[in-house]
């Protein structure tokens, strides 16, 4: 099954995170560079990141930008 470009730069930005590379607390570059770097619209980069809010990767502050989250368990203080 095809992959819609947006899920493929999700996927990517998610493995970023996972494998540190993007730390908890870490700002992702603007919507603009990422779809230059990506070679995209920015419709589909706010796509991606939509997918990524809506797993609870990142968030998105007006004015500010996005995020990574930190993981659910160190947010218990498990």
């Amino acid at each position: 099954m095809a992959e819609y470009e947006w899920q493929r730069i999700a996927r990517a930005i998610a493995d970023d995170i996972a494998s540190g590379r993007i730390p908890p607390g870490g700002a992702l570059p603007g919507i603009v560079r990422m779809a230059e770097e990506y070679g995209v619209a920015d419709r589909t980069i706010r796509r991606a990141l939509q997918d990524l809010r809506e797993r609870g990767l990142i968030e998105t502050l007006p004015s500010k930008g996005s995020f990574v989250t930190e993981p659910a368990d160190d947010q218990d203080g498990v």
